[in-house]
């Protein structure tokens, strides 16, 4: 495998309204929840790696809502 283990679910998260810098702030929210291994901010979107077993896709929604953000999957 590529760096991925077999329990990281890769999920992409759309995010109202953020920018670069607040993709960082988001990002750094969501690589401080157990299981996330990686999170990818862009333009209006985020790429989130986790272990499913640490973490749901609603967590990682609730993380970026906490953020300050409407998110949901894209």
């Amino acid at each position: 495998m590529t760096g991925m283990t077999p329990q990281t679910t890769r999920v992409l998260l759309g995010v109202r309204g953020m920018n670069r810098e607040a993709g960082e702030k988001v990002a750094a929210a969501l690589l401080k929840l157990a299981g996330v291994s990686r999170a990818v901010p862009d333009a209006g979107q985020i790429e989130v790696h986790y272990d499913p077993s640490a973490q749901t896709v609603m967590d990682l929604v609730r993380a970026v809502r906490a953020q300050g953000f409407l998110a949901g999957m894209l």
